[in-house]
């Protein structure tokens, strides 16, 4: 692995938490890094109450005072200085609910952010033909509906229209243009 340059790590200095006795470290930026050791060796203390605890103290310190004052207050990690930390979340392996339900997605809350970004991005289709599907205005259905070769009477579309019902709301303003149109068409 290559070493990482100055500007692409996570520089901390003199770490002193717990069982971690003054050392220096660098670590890269945009990788996945795996921290091992025996029980009792420093993994928890330098994951979550060193390099988590100033990721997120800084975060919150970008807050504004009011803001701020709704957090617990954080203490700076033992060290001598930290540098390059991005903004942190954490995830423990400890579930405090037991449910088949929680994932890493739940407990940090991303899947409600991605059930409002799926349906902005989505393409929908039609489960029978596969073609996209579209969103029609007003004009469009009528023009469908008028000119298709299942024609449904007048007089049965505006039973429809006057009496949805099964159906989302229609906006009263749509009503009155579809009615009127009928109603020009029957003259």
């Amino acid at each position: 692995m290559s070493k990482p340059s100055g500007q692409n790590v996570i520089r901390l200095r003199g770490v002193r938490h717990n069982n971690l006795k003054n050392f220096d470290l660098d670590l890269p930026l945009n990788q996945l890094i795996v921290i091992t050791g025996l029980s009792g060796s420093g993994k928890s203390s330098l994951a979550f109450d060193t390099l988590f605890a100033e990721g997120q103290r800084r975060y919150i310190e970008t807050f504004s005072p009011y803001a701020r004052q709704f957090f617990d207050r954080m203490d700076k990690p033992q060290v001598d200085s930290i540098d390059g930390i991005p903004p942190a979340i954490a995830i423990e392996q400890r579930n405090a609910v037991k449910t088949t339900r929680s994932t890493v997605g739940t407990m940090t809350e991303i899947c409600d952010y991605l059930k409002t970004l799926w349906p902005h991005i989505a393409q929908l289709y039609c489960r029978n033909c596969g073609q996209p599907v579209r969103k029609d205005s007003p004009q469009q259905i009528w023009e469908t509906v008028q000119n298709s070769e299942f024609r449904i009477p007048n007089s049965e579309f505006r039973n429809f229209v006057e009496h949805r019902t099964g159906f989302e709301p229609v906006s009263q303003r749509w009503q009155r243009r579809v009615l009127n149109r009928l109603d020009q068409r029957c003259n």
